[in-house]
């Protein structure tokens, strides 16, 4: 079982409190490079909460 798998279990019925979370993380990331990297910040805040089944998902897009 993957490191992802496990998370997952962990966070089952509380997506909404990770989602805030990964949020937040960006947010911080964000402030401390000036905002340099805020697009590559979107992106990974957006993949890893598809990933950990946050309900944030853009649903206009194909998967890739």
């Amino acid at each position: 079982m993957s490191v992802l798998d496990k998370l997952k279990q962990m966070l089952k019925g509380h997506e909404e409190q990770a989602g805030k979370g990964v949020d937040k993380a960006g947010d911080m990331v964000d402030d401390k490079t000036q905002g340099k990297y805020s697009g590559q910040v979107d992106t990974a805040q957006d993949k890893l909460k598809e990933q950990l089944g946050g309900t944030d998902r853009d649903t206009d897009q194909p998967p890739q």
